[in-house]
């Protein structure tokens, strides 16, 4: 008896692009496993994406406004799902695995520190072999979550969270697709939220961009995924019109200087940073404060104690580095009894 699994493998055969990544064509995973009765292989590593512990925390890390006042404003966890959304937008259109695309989408971030690339910035400096959140979020799907086991993805999925970054070059085109779609949500999410702070105003972007790429989050959103979708249909890479990949790369340059560098947008930073280093510092004198699960990830695997002592803060929320912080740091008030 044909299986729901084999059914939907034979209609993506059927139906999707002769680029797309098919899901029976997975390169598998590191530890083989039983297929799933009823989902094909890249929809099941969506699913265990989007119900591991490092997802659930995102909602809780800093995309740019550290500790912003308001319920409005992006977190790292809004920022993933507008990739997701733009991803299977563009995937699907192009008749691409919408699957593999939402399941990179979704953990393209799961190893982003507290406090958004501040916390990756002072954590690169401190952990002897640096850190970088994009290894980061490979090594959390490969060994962290599952107190060491991992997630057990395909690696399709793997290669395409690690080769998300700008200067990144995926294996698969849906890959390809979350690189950009990256790019498009956070330059237009970032300056609805910086517009929201009231850094600048949208008629304060430059005209050389917005001329080309729309006057509101909304225009720009919708001419960039068609830009996409236009030159990228029925060939075998992702592509932008040179017209429009300038202008985004140009606004993003323009968005590093006025936002990303802003004094408001990175008031608290100097703050948090110095907080990352005392709780790094804390724990490579007393590894022995570290929870369980990563003391035996030194024991079992043999890792170097600062790769498990960056491990534990970057996966830490804003919130609770926090809470750390002052159950570390700060003096509690003396109460008679």
């Amino acid at each position: 008896m044909t299986t729901i699994r084999e059914s939907m493998e034979r209609l993506e055969q059927q139906y999707l692009s002769p680029y797309a990544a098919l899901s029976r064509d997975t390169r598998g995973r590191e530890r083989q496993e039983e297929l799933c009765d009823i989902r094909p292989e890249y929809q099941r590593d969506r699913d265990r994406i989007l119900h591991c512990k490092s997802f659930r925390r995102l909602k809780h890390k800093t995309q740019v406004f550290l500790a912003p006042e308001g319920d409005h404003y992006r977190t790292r966890l809004t920022h993933t799902l507008e990739v997701a959304q733009i991803a299977r937008t563009i995937a699907r259109s192009l008749r691409l695995n919408e699957s593999l695309a939402e399941a990179i989408a979704l953990g393209h971030d799961l190893g982003h520190t507290p406090f958004g690339h501040s916390g990756e910035a002072i954590l690169d400096k401190l952990c002897e072999d640096g850190f970088a959140h994009y290894r980061q979020s490979v090594r959390v799907v490969e060994v962290l979550e599952k107190d060491g086991r991992g997630l057990n993805l395909t690696w399709e999925v793997r290669d395409g969270i690690l080769n998300h970054r700008t200067s990144g070059h995926p294996s698969t085109l849906e890959g390809s697709i979350v690189r950009l779609s990256d790019k498009i949500a956070y330059i237009n999410h970032d300056i609805d939220d910086a517009i929201r702070a009231r850094i600048f105003r949208e008629e304060d972007l430059p005209a050389e961009y917005t001329d080309v790429l729309g006057h509101s989050v909304r225009e720009r959103l919708n001419t960039m995924i068609h830009d996409i979708i236009l030159n990228s249909r029925d060939k075998p890479e992702i592509l932008m019109s040179a017209e429009r990949e300038k202008a985004m790369k140009d606004l993003r340059s323009w968005m590093f200087e006025h936002v990303y560098s802003n004094s408001v947008a990175k008031e608290e930073e100097g703050k948090a940073q110095r907080m990352l280093k005392f709780l790094y510092q804390y724990y490579m004198e007393h590894t022995q404060d570290l929870p369980r699960e990563y003391l035996e990830l030194m024991e079992q695997r043999g890792e170097k104690k600062a790769r498990i002592v960056c491990d534990y803060i970057a996966g830490m929320s804003d919130r609770y580095a926090i809470d750390m912080f002052e159950q570390l740091f700060v003096p509690k008030a003396w109460k008679a009894v």
